[in-house]
């Protein structure tokens, strides 16, 4: 897997998000994307992820050389985020059953199984809306980080999680998805991303 921006930049109205971005990943690699709260960060990763184009430049994705169009891109991406919204309904079970049956689960692990790894055995019959905001987040981190995807993109993964926690989403993370291309956005905090290999820092591209 690839993925290839040439000079890209993001503007909306009058204002540059980024400007003459070039950046190349491939799979394996791991990049931290840096910066302050409304440095673009999200923004840079929705342009990555094939659901926002950029305003100048290109992206472009290919598996062995081979173009894939961006419209196609989403079947190759899982996402985590704080402000990503699930089924506030389901039960943690019934989350789970309905996002692997749309996306396949690495090691072709079972519904059991992947509870069994998100740590919270013990709440999979409660409904997610009384999940706290630290389980909920493990919920997410868990969906992206055991899809059996090329590209996992990853806001924040941090957020509202506790210091067992974050142990447990470093062992997600070296055990399921150092294979893949993997994007961490934070506003600088290590503890999100101290396994990526590569940086960039919004604030390098945020010129007028």
């Amino acid at each position: 897997m690839k993925i290839t921006l040439e000079k890209a930049g993001k503007k909306f109205f009058r204002e540059w998000v980024f400007r003459d971005l070039s950046l190349e990943l491939s799979s394996t690699d791991s990049l931290a994307i840096l910066g302050p709260n409304g440095s673009g960060k999200s923004t840079l990763l929705q342009v990555i992820s094939g659901s926002m184009m950029p305003t100048t430049g290109t992206i472009s994705y290919a598996v062995d050389e081979k173009k894939i169009e961006g419209e196609n891109i989403f079947r190759m991406v899982s996402f985590a985020s704080p402000y990503l919204e699930l089924i506030e309904e389901f039960t943690l079970k019934e989350i789970i059953r309905f996002h692997f049956g749309i996306k396949q689960a690495v090691n072709n692990f079972s519904e059991d199984e992947i509870i069994s790894l998100t740590g919270l055995e013990h709440s999979k019959k409660k409904i997610f809306k009384y999940f706290s905001s630290g389980m909920k987040q493990r919920v997410k981190l868990t969906l992206a980080l055991l899809s059996d995807v090329e590209i996992i993109l990853l806001d924040e993964p941090c957020s509202n999680l506790d210091k067992e926690s974050m142990k447990w989403y470093h062992k997600l993370v070296l055990n399921y998805a150092m294979n893949k291309i993997i994007i961490v956005c934070s506003n600088n905090q290590p503890e999100e991303f101290e396994f990526c290999k590569r940086q960039v820092n919004m604030m390098d591209w945020k010129y007028q």
